[in-house]
């Protein structure tokens, strides 16, 4: 079901093109999107209905994308890869954004500013190194990722990869302060092996 609802939107991008596709997708899944130039936002509402008058903005890109709690995947993320203008994308919550999806956001290395990944429970310290491909982000929410530990020593190496972005990392049982600091007796090398590139597929 999950893949049925990730499945590519080849045949709607060919008759109302890339950016109507990816708005449809979007909407689909519940999300939400912002045009650029535009102030509206489209959602759909509790019954998953949503206002048709996206079709209004054809050839309009896509600046502003939440996909918070929604069943969007790696395969699904394809039909978002056309939205060179994306600046803010929100993941926040998603139970299917996993290392490779992490992987594949490089397509957006020119435009994406803010990305929240808070709450994604698929997420590992070793995913997180494909990030530093993302070389315009400003803002990065990790916040509560079940998958990771340290999460001193993840804000220390995500501030090393991305010294231009704010990252933001609460709801951890452990401030960077309150560690022992055990880890970071060590030398470099050794916490930088705890986050290694997530290869491409």
């Amino acid at each position: 079901m999950i893949q049925k609802r990730n499945a590519y939107y080849g045949y709607t991008q060919q008759i109302y093109g890339a950016d109507l596709a990816s708005a449809y997708y979007i909407l689909s899944l519940r999300g939400g999107f912002r045009y650029v130039g535009q102030s509206e936002w489209f959602r759909t509402d509790r019954r998953g209905k949503f206002n048709w008058k996206f079709l209004d903005h054809k050839e309009t890109p896509l600046e502003e994308v939440n996909m918070s709690y929604t069943v969007i995947n790696y395969g699904g993320l394809g039909n978002l890869e056309g939205q060179k203008s994306l600046r803010t994308l929100s993941l926040r919550g998603c139970p299917e954004v996993d290392d490779w999806f992490l992987a594949r956001l490089h397509v957006f290395q020119d435009s994406l500013e803010e990305l929240d990944i808070s709450h994604c429970p698929r997420i590992t310290t070793g995913g997180l190194a494909a990030l530093r491909n993302l070389k315009g982000l400003r803002r990065l929410d990790v916040s509560s990722l079940p998958g990771i530990s340290s999460s001193g020593l993840l804000v220390i190496l995500l501030e090393e990869m991305l010294p231009q972005c704010q990252v933001v990392a609460t709801g951890y049982d452990h401030s960077l302060r309150e560690e022992s600091g055990e880890e970071m007796k060590g030398s470099r090398a050794d916490g930088e092996e705890e986050i290694t590139d997530t290869p491409v597929r």
